[in-house]
């Protein structure tokens, strides 16, 4: 029996929590390299995946399978595709910085007990957190998918509640007269919030998940695959609608689409800047993942009735969330509606039903993750030295810290689609792909890059540039362990900017597979003859 090697990308990261969260009280420091050391092992482990994984092979590699529930044909099925091999990667790479930036984010007030443990608590729900990503971007059996689809949401509710932002001078604090007690209700509102949306969303795919398995008699990806094949498995068309809707809308939630996505500004802006980045980089992207591996493979017919409705609320969300991103007052939240912009470009692109756009798409969820974590790094380490998310509350920055004004500002260049920064490729390809199916939707698509030009210039020049205010002057520049965190994304950004080719030589396949699930084939160029 070969190893596990899927299995132990998930395994190591959740036995690292426990180790974690039994650290005893006073070692809080050891809590935090255990952590960091859980996190780079399961990295490692990630890393050889990615070298094992062949992009020119069968459609689901590393493969595990074992009986679970038997009397209900659930299956412990494991397998990536070039899609889930590179977002598990992702997770796995971020993981290790984000835990380094968040390093003192939860270590205990002065008022807390003794017996509380919030460091220890702190990390090892990141790494539950991690753990079930990866198990969830590896999951082959919808069931499965399920059970983790919904588990990831308790750890994340307790990091966002639990863990709040320490700068409560932001804008909704701010109008509600600020104070702890204010700035804890923000942070129990933003966490509920979260989970209320999510358990809606997860308890109607749940209907779904029961309504394919009458349908299908499996749980199983490969095995309704291979019945879809020899043809002794179709479903009715109002069936395969239904179900369809009931999965899509969990994703749409998760993602988050307009007009589902209200609880993100929420839980961003309250949560610690690496939690807000392990949710927007990391957890959300299961969401337009899954839209991929199980509304597009599974309901393949029911995907094209639904794709222009679905790429109308694309473009809203790209639309209404760069808009708003233009008219906030608060850093964080103005981050949070710029990932929905951006989360709308992935979904037009999945839709789009073109090779380019979904390749565009997968790319756009690898990036937006590095660049993403970039900027909100950034921005948190930015306002722990302020002690507030207010942009009014910022000025001359670059003058007192140049390399702190120097990251955040490629951050935000990375956030526009600079050419040159790997977000600029993801997003010329989904609006080439959009533009070859849907020329229409791909002018209005375009519009959000001039606003994202808008709202990441200004948020620069209000906060970065100007004469130093007062409550700025003593501000330090980012010290090593910040530089750590920040080099390596901003060199990735460059990296895979320029040459983007390793990333899509894994993807470009698994897109061919699901193009050809879905029975779609790229729009013949139109070229009139030369006379």
């Amino acid at each position: 029996m070969s190893f596990p090697l899927l299995t132990a990308t998930a395994v190591l990261p959740a036995i690292g929590a426990i180790a974690t969260a039994a650290v005893p009280a006073a070692r809080r420091t050891a809590a935090k390299w255990l952590a960091l050391l859980f996190s780079l092992g399961t990295l490692v482990l990630a890393g050889i995946v990615l070298a094992r994984f062949e992009p020119g092979g069968s459609r689901f590699q590393l493969t595990e399978s074992h009986a679970w529930i038997k009397d209900f044909g659930v299956r412990y099925e494991l397998g990536v595709d070039g899609i889930g091999v590179a977002l598990m990667a992702l997770t796995a790479l971020l993981m290790p910085f984000i835990i380094l930036a968040g390093w003192h984010d939860a270590d205990p007030l002065e008022n807390q007990s003794r017996r509380w443990r919030p460091t220890q608590g702190f990390f090892a729900l990141m790494l539950m957190t991690e753990a079930m990503v990866i198990l969830s971007f590896e999951a082959t059996d919808v069931f499965v998918f399920y059970i983790l689809f919904e588990a990831m949401l308790i750890p994340m509710y307790f990091l966002i509640g639990g863990f709040g932002d320490r700068a409560t001078s932001s804008a909704a604090a701010a109008a509600a007269g600020g104070g702890d007690e204010n700035a804890a209700a923000q942070r129990s509102y933003a966490a509920v919030k979260f989970l209320l949306y999510n358990l809606v969303g997860g308890l109607i795919m749940l209907a779904a998940v029961i309504g394919l398995y009458t349908v299908a008699g499996t749980f199983s990806l490969s095995e309704i695959a291979e019945a879809r094949a020899n043809g002794t498995f179709s479903m009715a068309t109002s069936t395969e609608r239904w179900l369809f809707l009931g999965f899509f809308f969990a994703f749409a939630v998760k993602a988050p689409l307009w007009p589902l996505h209200t609880w993100l500004p929420n839980a961003m802006g309250e949560a610690t800047s690496p939690v807000a980045v392990l949710l927007t980089a990391v957890v959300d992207k299961v969401g337009t993942f899954a839209m991929l591996r199980f509304c597009l493979q599974l309901f393949p017919e029911a995907s094209k009735w639904a794709t222009p409705v679905i790429l109308v609320l694309a473009l809203i969300s790209i639309v209404y969330g760069a808009l708003l991103a233009v008219g906030q007052r608060d850093i964080k939240r103005l981050i949070a509606y710029a990932s929905i912009s951006h989360f709308g470009f992935i979904v037009l692109g999945i839709f789009a039903m073109t090779s380019q756009g979904q390749s565009g798409a997968t790319l756009y969820m690898i990036n937006h993750g590095i660049s993403t974590a970039a900027l909100m790094l950034v921005a948190g380490f930015l306002i722990t030295r302020r002690g507030s998310r207010l942009i009014s509350d910022y000025g001359g920055v670059q003058k007192v810290a140049p390399i702190l004004a120097g990251t955040f500002l490629i951050g935000g260049l990375a956030t526009l689609s600079l050419p040159g920064l790997a977000p600029f490729v993801s997003e010329f390809l989904v609006l080439v792909g959009v533009f070859s199916a849907y020329p229409v939707a791909g002018i209005i698509a375009t519009t959000g890059i001039v606003l994202a030009a808008i709202y990441v210039l200004v948020l620069y020049q209000r906060t970065m540039t100007g004469p130093v205010k007062a409550e700025v002057q003593g501000m330090t520049d980012l010290k090593v362990r910040e530089l750590v965190v920040v080099v390596p994304l901003i060199a990735l950004l460059v990296f895979l900017g320029v040459y983007p080719k390793p990333l899509t030589e894994i993807v470009n396949p698994a897109v061919k597979q699901t193009m050809s699930d879905v029975q779609k084939k790229d729009p013949q160029p139109q070229v009139e003859a030369v006379k």
